[in-house]
């Protein structure tokens, strides 16, 4: 049982939140998991809080789950699976603690959002890669965790970018930092010596962060992180592919990508396409591949030009057209508008109210064979066609792409009600017998994955019994059981 004063003494009685309301919203989300109502809601706001909060938990038994983003949720991984459970509210640790202009690497707490970070480092000439126009409320540090892609396959060369380095406190309440942010010397040392934070891997050999990557919370939490940024761009162009299938794009995606040219590189149906821009996706193409070339600092003209020399020459050779505009909107604007967060309200909510979203890792030849089961199931379901959206992005320079597709639903439709949870279920298993890669398992997807992979299982279960003993971090996520 909790004991709400020692939490009070902990973060202060203002910030211990019992209000049914607040707690009733936490129990659920968009998604299809089922689960408790917390006991209260404690907000953070630094290192040695949260240090106490852990050790608290161990002390006393009760579970802690961690949140940094605002809502709506819609994946589960943040709904308490057990009762009693403290929700770890980190969003009001907004700290920017450090933009490093010459080694392009910012240092920020959980709470701060990619509206937030963006509008700091563009005060440095500097830009954060992000995944394709996130909520306004979206944590950097949850989607970094979380492993979520972003739109420039050009600058992600590995599964953790752009994560660099974390401070971690574990399920014991240990402390640990990542990368070569964990010494030799204090931050302020290290800065002072001209470290930046910025290698992921560390201390030694030890390679933590893609252990918490994808935890969903399970192992520990997060109080800062770095990222790697980008240099902003001195000229900008975007330019639309259209396609009837996405067939006709994959090639062309390749060769681009194979030749570094493109910053921006995604692939849209005419669903997604539409909801973003504003449009009605009748007067759009089924498929559209919309990328953008960037001159730098130096030359930034002439680097643009042979850029799109180089183009124009692959997309003779498959018979394709770039273009700068697209019934009417301009290339421009819709590289800007997947490269900032969403405008009010959040684009997968415009046209129906709702969405659910089904996602995977493949290779970008193999995503037309999951289109077309998609495609299926939904006939068979009796979905509309026109409200599941698509998205292909590749990822690490285009060997391997997240496949999403979007099940924008009306929530207040019994028809929809009933179809979405199916259409769900069904894709889900559908798009993992095809050999979809659930790299991050949320809800009913766990045990799906982790049915395939009982190795994996176990080796999980040792490294849950390392860094939280007593089960006190979110249990019941992943393959991991609900008792401590």
């Amino acid at each position: 049982m909790v004991n709400k004063e020692d939490l009070a003494r902990i973060v202060g009685p203002e910030r211990v939140v019992t209000d049914e309301d607040a707690l009733i919203a936490y129990s659920f989300d968009s998604s299809f998991v089922k689960g408790e109502r917390p006991e209260c809601i404690v907000k953070p706001r630094g290192l040695d809080e949260v240090r106490q909060l852990v050790r608290l938990a161990n002390d006393q038994g009760f579970c802690l789950v961690p949140c940094s983003s605002r809502g709506p949720r819609s994946r589960g991984d943040t709904v308490p699976a057990v009762p009693g459970a403290v929700i770890v509210d980190l969003s009001e640790m907004k700290a920017i603690r450090r933009v490093d202009q010459r080694n392009k690497v910012a240092m920020i707490e959980p709470g701060v959002t990619f509206a937030e970070l963006q509008a700091e480092v563009e005060k440095h000439g500097l830009r954060l890669e992000m995944p394709l126009t996130p909520r306004q409320n979206k944590s950097v540090v949850a989607s970094l965790l979380e492993r979520e892609p972003t739109t420039g396959p050009k600058y992600n060369w590995d599964a953790i970018d752009p994560l660099c380095c974390l401070e971690l406190v574990f399920g014991t309440g240990d402390l640990f930092r990542t990368g070569n942010a964990a010494g030799p010397g204090s931050l302020d040392e290290q800065w002072a010596s001209g470290q930046a934070q910025k290698v992921p891997m560390g201390p030694a050999q030890t390679d933590i962060a893609r252990l918490i990557q994808g935890a969903q919370g399970s192992l520990g939490i997060a109080t800062w992180a770095t990222i790697k940024l980008e240099l902003m761009p001195a000229l900008r162009k975007g330019y639309f592919v259209a396609g009837q299938t996405p067939d006709e794009l994959i090639d062309f995606t390749y060769k681009i990508l194979w030749r570094k040219l493109p910053d921006a590189c995604l692939i849209l149906n005419n669903v997604n396409l539409a909801a973003i821009a504003g449009l009605d996706q009748e007067d759009l193409p089924p498929w559209t591949l919309l990328y953008s070339l960037s001159g730098l600092t130096h030359l930034p003209e002439e680097r643009l030009d042979y850029m799109e020399q180089d183009l124009a020459e692959i997309a003779r050779e498959l018979n394709l057209t770039p273009r700068r505009n697209l019934k009417g909107v301009a290339a421009d604007r819709m590289v800007d508008l997947v490269s900032r967060p969403s405008e009010e309200p959040y684009w997968k909510l415009r046209k129906r109210g709702a969405c659910q979203d089904v996602f995977f890792l493949t290779t970008l030849d193999r995503t037309p064979e999951f289109i077309r089961a998609m495609d299926g199931l939904s006939r068979e379901l009796g979905f509309a066609r026109e409200n599941m959206g698509a998205y292909i992005q590749p990822i690490r320079h285009g060997t391997g792409c997240h496949l999403e597709f979007n099940l924008m639903h009306d929530p207040t439709s019994p028809e929809d009600t009933d179809k979405v949870p199916v259409l769900f279920d069904r894709a889900g298993r559908a798009c993992l017998d095809l050999g979809g890669f659930f790299s991050r398992p949320y809800g009913p997807w766990s045990k799906l994955a982790y049915a395939q992979c009982p190795d994996t299982v176990s080796a999980l279960r040792k490294i849950k019994n390392i860094f939280d003993p007593r089960g006190v971090m979110n249990p019941g996520k992943l393959c991991f059981n609900k008792e401590a």
